[in-house]
């Protein structure tokens, strides 16, 4: 008996919602996948603190305790976003980002749309939305494909 395979897109968004569980951060757990056009995964991310730094389930979120809203004022949070960790562990492994794809379970916010335009990423596809409009128009000013995936 025959199965129908997911579809590309299908199987690495998947991949990036286990990615997601590996998440330390309290407010949401965002996973992300890093993949070279020919379809081989380069690196997973997550959002967390960064290397040998205490992670918000221990410290407590900097932003919850100052009302700080969903969207805004990217930089104060400890946590570093899943696709800023895919993209510094292709780097730290020597690994090119150029003509990739992101597999994201979240909209990417304007800092790592700024990351990945200049990481050469030619591709997102995002599952939940962000309220984070300049990210879409810095997209489709660096001819970068969008996509929100509506799963299967």
């Amino acid at each position: 008996m025959k199965t129908t395979r997911p579809t590309w897109d299908e199987y690495f968004m998947k991949i990036a919602q286990v990615v997601s569980t590996r998440s330390t951060c309290i407010r949401r757990s965002v996973g992300c996948v890093l993949v070279r056009e020919d379809r081989q995964i380069i690196s997973t991310g997550y959002n967390g603190a960064p290397r040998g730094m205490e992670h918000c389930i221990a410290t407590g979120c900097y932003r919850e305790l100052h009302g700080i809203p969903s969207g805004e004022q990217h930089e104060l949070c400890r946590a570093a976003h899943a696709e800023q960790n895919a993209i510094a562990q292709a780097a730290r492994h020597g690994i090119s980002t150029i003509n990739s794809i992101i597999y994201c379970t979240l909209q990417p916010c304007s800092i790592c749309m700024k990351i990945m335009i200049n990481a050469g990423v030619i591709k997102i596809v995002y599952g939940d939305g962000y309220p984070d409009k300049m990210s879409f128009g810095m997209a489709e000013e660096a001819k970068i494909d969008m996509i929100k995936w509506n799963g299967v």
